[in-house]
């Protein structure tokens, strides 16, 4: 039973942590929230310089609807450019402007203040340890999608 309630106190925090994470980051700047911010990083990870809605609501677990809201907001100002694929025009692709490049440029120290404050008293084994977890729990949460799908298509 310990298990079990160290387990739900482990995914009760995650979600808690996970809302205090936003407004937290949302104060980080006046301009972009965490989650626009989240959108970003996704954007410029990806192995491709300019990924489709499909794929960028995929890695981010949102709709494609939501990515498209996230992406039109911001092209509105300025930080992404919605262009349509060269091979077929159906597929909206989402582009990095330079202006948005400038921006987390200069924000950059910012960012690692946060990141550094954020993590403050981990060591290694820590970190390690709760990349290992957080990574075995992504992995699950796959799993889990896709027998959801598997059932669904039945």
């Amino acid at each position: 039973m310990i298990n079990m309630e160290k387990q739900a106190y482990i995914f009760g925090g995650i979600l808690t942590l996970a809302n205090r994470l936003q407004v937290l980051g949302d104060k980080l700047d006046d301009h972009i929230t965490l989650k626009q911010w989240l959108f970003i990083a996704v954007i410029s990870k990806l192995e491709q310089p300019a990924p489709t809605i499909s794929e960028v609501a995929k890695v981010t677990g949102n709709s494609r609807q939501n990515v498209k809201k996230m992406a039109v907001l911001l092209e509105r100002q300025g930080f992404v450019s919605l262009m349509q694929d060269e091979q077929d025009a159906r597929i909206i692709r989402i582009h990095l402007t330079p202006r948005c490049t400038a921006y987390f440029r200069d924000r950059s120290g910012k960012e690692n203040e946060f990141m550094a404050s954020l993590f403050d008293s981990f060591d290694e084994r820590l970190t390690d340890g709760l990349y290992k977890g957080v990574m075995r729990l992504a992995d699950n949460v796959s799993r889990m999608e896709n027998e959801l799908d598997e059932k669904d298509r039945r």
